[in-house]
C-alpha cells in the first residue's frame, strides 16, 4: 500500500511541476523557515533535533528553487528576538545553524549572502557567515540571503543610519539630505541592497503573521502560509506555493 501511495504522490508532484507557467514564477522567494520546536515536540524529541532536521531541509529546497528558475532565496532562519532565548537552547542553536552554512559554502553552487546585524552575533557565529560568503562571492548561481540575527526593523533602522554616515562623510546636511531624501535612498541601504524585492513569501507551521521579515522590501510581495512544519515541508508545498502565486493576479499594493 505504501509503494501505491508513492506513486501517486510522484505524479501528483510530476504533474504539479509541468502544469506551472514558467514565464509567471518568481524571482526572488523568501521563506520564513517556521516550526523546528513545534515539529519536535509533537515527536517527542529535544528542540535540537528539530532546528537540526529544519537544517538538512534547507538544501533541498535550495534545488527546488533553482529547478523553477527562482533567481534570490531569502532564509530566515535566526531573528533579533531568537537572540534572547535562553542558552540551553541558543547555543546548539546557533551551532546547527554554523554547520549548515559552512555544508552549503562547500557546495560551491550557490552565492551565499549573510543579511543581519552580524554584530549582535558571537564572534565565531559571524565568522562563519563572512566566510561563507567569501568562499562563495564567484559562484555564478542562485543567490542565497542567510537571514541571522534578522529583525526588520532594525534592518531599517542599521539602513537610515548607513545613509547618515555617508551623507556625513560627504558633507552634506541634515538639511539638504531632508530635501531630496526618498525611498530609494533607504533601498540602496538596506541589506539586500541590488537585489530584486521578494515576489513570494512562504511561511510554515501555519502561522499567518510577517513578524519582521524583510519588512521594507516585502510591501508588494505575495504571501503564502503552509500549514506544514518547516522540518516537513516537502517539493509538492513548494510546488504548491509556487501554483498559487502563479495563479494571482499582481496588483502591486494597489
Amino acid at each position: 500500500m505504501r509503494g501505491v501511495s508513492d506513486l501517486v504522490y510522484s505524479a501528483y508532484e510530476r504533474h504539479l511541476a509541468k502544469s506551472l507557467p514558467t514565464e509567471n514564477l518568481p524571482r526572488h522567494v523568501g521563506v520564513m523557515l517556521d516550526g523546528n520546536r513545534r515539529w519536535a515536540k509533537a515527536r517527542g524529541a529535544d528542540t535540537a533535533s528539530g532546528h537540526q532536521a529544519g537544517a538538512d531541509n534547507i538544501a533541498p529546497l535550495l534545488g527546488w528553487c533553482e529547478e523553477a528558475g527562482v533567481e534570490v532565496v531569502t532564509l530566515w532562519l535566526l531573528s533579533t528576538d531568537n537572540l534572547n532565548r535562553p542558552a540551553a537552547e541558543l547555543v546548539p542553536l546557533l551551532s546547527i545553524i554554523e554547520g549548515v552554512v559552512r555544508e552549503l559554502a562547500s557546495h560551491h553552487r550557490w552565492r551565499l549572502n549573510p543579511v543581519g546585524a552580524l554584530a549582535m552575533l558571537p564572534p565565531h557565529t559571524a565568522e562563519v557567515l563572512r566566510e561563507a560568503a567569501e568562499q562563495t562571492r564567484d559562484v555564478d548561481g542562485l543567490i542565497v540571503n542567510i537571514a541571522v540575527g534578522y529583525g526588520g526593523r532594525r534592518e531599517i533602522a542599521d539602513a537610515v543610519r548607513s545613509l547618515l554616515q555617508e551623507h556625513a562623510r560627504n558633507g552634506t546636511s541634515i538639511e539638504e539630505l531632508a530635501e531630496v531624501l526618498d525611498v530609494d535612498h533607504i533601498a540602496a541601504h538596506l541589506y539586500t541592497k541590488g537585489q530584486p524585492d521578494p515576489d513570494l513569501v512562504i511561511r510554515t507551521s501555519g502561522e499567518q503573521r510577517l513578524g519582521g521579515f524583510l519588512l521594507w522590501q516585502s510591501a508588494q510581495s505575495e504571501f503564502y502560509f503552509c500549514e506544514a512544519f518547516w522540518p516537513d515541508f516537502r517539493r509538492v508545498d513548494f510546488l504548491r506555493a509556487l501554483r498559487a502565486y502563479a495563479a494571482r493576479e499582481r496588483r502591486f499594493g494597489s
